[in-house]
């Protein structure tokens, strides 16, 4: 058997492993009682629902978005251009269809968005890492450049945010934003790690 079928075998069987075990946490933290709503396992979901074939179109695979790219069935990630994740407003968990071309272009479309919850927060530059995350309540989110850079936003803008509804999450969807910049809102005493 040729070394580079070797590894592919081999890397295909680790990933089998850990989603047995992915698996058996789940099925685990559920006899445990633990709350439905708590982070998602993107990677477990895909292998569960997500599909991938040959067609005439060229290889359609379907997968979950997991706030920046998609996830295939088989654990390949997918970048997702960031334009088309904030005008479709994908949110996490997301069911996505990609059609790989035989001139390899690529095309996304949702297939089936997960239930939302819209939340309000405001607009925050993290010092740390200068990229905009909003607070809604007491917690952090992260939300595409993109998103931002398209509704103009500014640092202490309020923003309108997605969210699944049901499922805990690191990424959200921008909505819309409400220009407002005499809130004095200031990350210098917020703890933004993620």
């Amino acid at each position: 058997m040729p070394k580079g079928k070797k590894i592919k075998d081999l890397e295909s069987l680790i990933y089998n492993l850990e989603l047995e075990l992915k698996k058996t946490k789940q099925v685990l933290g559920e006899l445990k009682g633990q709350s439905p709503k708590e982070a998602v396992d993107y990677s477990l979901r895909a292998a569960t629902v997500g599909t991938e074939n040959e067609s005439e179109e060229g290889l359609i695979i379907e997968g979950v978005f997991n706030g920046q790219l998609m996830i295939g069935p088989d654990g390949k990630k997918y970048s997702v251009p960031a334009n088309y994740a904030s005008k479709s407003k994908l949110v996490e968990g997301d069911m996505l269809k990609l059609t790989i071309a035989p001139d390899g272009s690529f095309i996304f479309k949702q297939i089936s968005p997960v239930e939302r919850a819209r939340l309000v927060g405001h607009l925050i530059k993290d010092k740390k890492t200068n990229e905009y995350v909003v607070l809604a309540g007491d917690k952090i989110f992260k939300v595409l450049l993109a998103s931002v850079t398209y509704f103009k936003g500014e640092e202490g803008d309020e923003v309108v945010i997605l969210v699944p509804k049901d499922a805990d999450s690191v990424w959200a969807a921008v909505e819309n934003i409400i220009k407002n910049n005499n809130l004095g809102v200031s990350t210098d005493d917020l703890d933004l790690s993620l």
